[in-house]
C-alpha cells in the first residue's frame, strides 16, 4: 500500500517526469499512453511483453548444441555437445527449479552458463521440466524425485558409467537435490562427488517476506483453487513475486513506461522471465505444507521412499551461492546450509537478486562476491560473522566455481562420452533444446 501511494507514481510529485513534460511538451505521455495501450492488448491476448519477440528459444537463447537422450511425463533430458577433445571424468548434472524454464542457465550465448561449462572441458547434462496441466494435478514432490532426479541421474550413470557425478540444484531444484542427495546418503549410495546448490533452501524457518503469503488460511485457499485446475496458474505465481518487490517490478516500471514514455529494452533475462510456468497441484500443496509451514525437511520428518531423511547425511563437498537481494530465497536462509549437514561447504554470497545473481558471466561490469569454505570440523559461523570474515572478491563467482569443480574432479584425461546410450536404452530423441520447452 505505501508503494502504492509513493511520490513518484504520480506526474505532479515526480520531479522527473515533471522535467520531462516541461522538456517534450508532454509528449512523454503521449508516448506513454500508447505504450499503456499496446502492454493491455498483449495482456489480454496472452502475449509476451513488447521486444521478447526478439528472443526465441532455439534461435538466439537455448542454441547449445546437445541432444535429447530421456523423456518421460515430467521431464526431458539434455546432454550437451562436447567443446573439448577431453573432458573431465565426472559429468555435471543440472537440475533446475520447475517453477521456471531450464533455459536461464543457458540464455544468449555470452550469458550461457552451460555453454561456460562445456567451454571448460565439462559433460553437461540439465533437466527440461515439462510445464503441467490439468492432468498432472496428481503429480507429486515424490514423482519429482523418482521420474526426476532419479530417473535422470540413472541415465547419467548409464552414458558416463563408472564415473561419480557432480550434482547442481537451482532454487527449488536446490531444496530436490537436497532431498535425494540426504535419501542417497542414507541409503549407502555413493554416486555424488559433489553437490551444488544455487539460490535454494533447506530450512524455511527464515524464508523472508514470501512467507507473508503462506500460513495455513493462504495454503488452503491455494488448494481450493488449484483443485478446480489442477495447477497454480503461472500468472498467480508471477503476482507473488511482484508483490514482494512492487516498487522494483510493477510501479517503477509503470512510471517509466507511461509516464517517461520510456521502454526499457528486452533482454535475455527478462524474455525467459515472461515464459513461465505452471505448478502441479498436489506437489504445490506438499511443497508449502511439508517445507514452508512445517520445515520437515530441516527437522527430519521429510520422507523419501516411507522413511525419513535427514541433511546430515550429505557427507560429500558442497557448494552453496547465494544472492544479497534474493526475495525469493534470503541468502541468510540459504547460509543454514552450513548448520545442517556433516559435510565441507563452501559458500558463496554474490550481488545480485534470484536470477540476476546467478546468471553472472566473468565480463560483466560490477559483479562482486564473498566465498569461504566451512570444514564439517570446525565451529558454527554464524552469517553476519561469516560476512565480516569471508575473502571478498571482484567479479564473478563462477570461475571460483569452476576452480572446486576441479579440485574435486578426476583430471581432464578422457575422451567424450557418446551422445546418449542406446544399447541401455537411452538413445537421442531430437535436437536440443528438446519439446517440453516450447509448451505454453
Amino acid at each position: 500500500m505505501l508503494d502504492t501511494v509513493a511520490p513518484a507514481n504520480f506526474p505532479w510529485s515526480n520531479p522527473e517526469v515533471i522535467a520531462a513534460s516541461l522538456r517534450e511538451g508532454g509528449l512523454n505521455f503521449a508516448r506513454g499512453a500508447m505504450y499503456a495501450l499496446d502492454d493491455l492488448q498483449r495482456q489480454i491476448a496472452g502475449r509476451p511483453p513488447a521486444g521478447a519477440e526478439d528472443f526465441a528459444v532455439g534461435r538466439n537463447l537455448a542454441v547449445t548444441p546437445g541432444k535429447v537422450v530421456l523423456r518421460n511425463r515430467l521431464m526431458e533430458l539434455i546432454q550437451y555437445a562436447p567443446a573439448t577433445e577431453r573432458v573431465c571424468t565426472e559429468p555435471i548434472l543440472i537440475i533446475p527449479a520447475w517453477i521456471m524454464k531450464y533455459y536461464i542457465l543457458d540464455l544468449s550465448p555470452e550469458n550461457s552458463l552451460v555453454r561456460w561449462l562445456v567451454g571448460r572441458g565439462h559433460t553437461v547434462f540439465v533437466v527440461s521440466w515439462k510445464n503441467p496441466g490439468g492432468e498432472d494435478r496428481s503429480l507429486g514432490m515424490e514423482d519429482y524425485h523418482q521420474l526426476g532426479f532419479r530417473a535422470v541421474l540413472a541415465a547419467v550413470n548409464a552414458i558416463v558409467p563408472g564415473a561419480k557425478v557432480h550434482a547442481v540444484g537451482y532454487c527449488l531444484g536446490g531444496t530436490l537435490l537436497a532431498i535425494a542427495a540426504a535419501a542417497m546418503g542414507r541409503d549407502g549410495e555413493e554416486r555424488l562427488s559433489g553437490v551444488t546448490l544455487f539460490a535454494a533452501q533447506t530450512d524455511f524457518t527464515e524464508a523472508g517476506e514470501l512467507t507473508l503469503f503462506i500460513d495455513e488460511d493462504q495454503v488452503r485457499f491455494l488448494e481450493q483453487i488449484m483443485a478446480e485446475r489442477g495447477y497454480l496458474d503461472a500468472r498467480q505465481m508471477a503476482g507473488t513475486f511482484q508483490l514482494l518487490r512492487s516498487n522494483d517490478l510493477s510501479w517503477s516500471a509503470m512510471v517509466r513506461g507511461y509516464l517517461l514514455g520510456e521502454r526499457t529494452p528486452m533482454i535475455d533475462l527478462m524474455a525467459w522471465n515472461a515464459d513461465a510456468t505452471r505448478m502441479p497441484a498436489r506437489m504445490h500443496s506438499e511443497y508449502l505444507r511439508r517445507l514452508f509451514l512445517n520445515n520437515d525437511l530441516a527437522e527430519g520428518r521429510f520422507e523419501v521412499g516411507g522413511r525419513p531423511v535427514s541433511l546430515r547425511d550429505i557427507r560429500v563437498p558442497v557448494f552453496a551461492v547465494s544472492t544479497i537481494t534474493d526475495h525469493v530465497a534470503p541468502w541468510r536462509s540459504v547460509y543454514k546450509i552450513q548448520m545442517l549437514t556433516d559435510a565441507d561447504v563452501t559458500f558463496v554470497l554474490s550481488n545480485g537478486g534470484h536470477n540476476a545473481g546467478i546468471v553472472n558471466p566473468p565480463g560483466h561490469p560490477h559483479r562482486h562476491h564473498q566465498i569461504a569454505t566451512h570444514r564439517e570440523n570446525e565451529p558454527y559461523v554464524d552469517p553476519d560473522a561469516w560476512q565480516a570474515r569471508a575473502t571478498k572478491m571482484d567479479g564473478s563467482w563462477w570461475p571460483c566455481w569452476g576452480d572446486w569443480l576441479t579440485r574435486h574432479s578426476g583430471e581432464m584425461a578422457v575422451a567424450p562420452p557418446s551422445m546418449g546410450a542406446p544399447e541401455r536404452g537411452y538413445k537421442p530423441l531430437c535436437d536440443a533444446p528438446g519439446t517440453y520447452v516450447l509448451e505454453r
